[in-house]
């Protein structure tokens, strides 16, 4: 069993690393914030990662029961309909697609 500095030393650098690592973009941001790629980055990022989890997800549920693909891809159109209908209320859209999709599955 190490001794208890050794532990505390590991523990204080750790916490060292940790911080900083979360600390600097934000630091480095408040620099950056007026760049043209910043701010480019701040209108595609979130779509991009949406659109990869989106992926995931349906890949995951095709995969996993061929006959739920037509259940899955309505539930994206009527999420994304809800969606642009809502005032893009991200909560609402998923909720109802969610809805949709847990009960085209359980019903059909």
């Amino acid at each position: 069993m190490p001794d208890a500095a050794y532990i505390l030393a590991v523990l204080a650098i750790v916490f060292t690393l940790t911080l900083a690592l979360r600390a600097v973009p934000f630091a480095l941001l408040r620099t950056l914030r007026g760049s043209a790629a910043v701010q480019q980055l701040a209108v595609w990022m979130p779509v991009g990662i949406l659109a990869i989890l989106a992926l995931t997800a349906l890949h995951g549920t095709i995969t996993a029961d061929p006959h739920a693909t037509p259940y899955a891809l309505l539930a994206v159109a009527v999420t994304a309909g809800v969606h642009l209908a809502s005032g893009r209320r991200t909560i609402l859209s998923v909720g109802i697609g969610t809805a949709v999709y847990v009960v085209l599955v359980n019903a059909f």
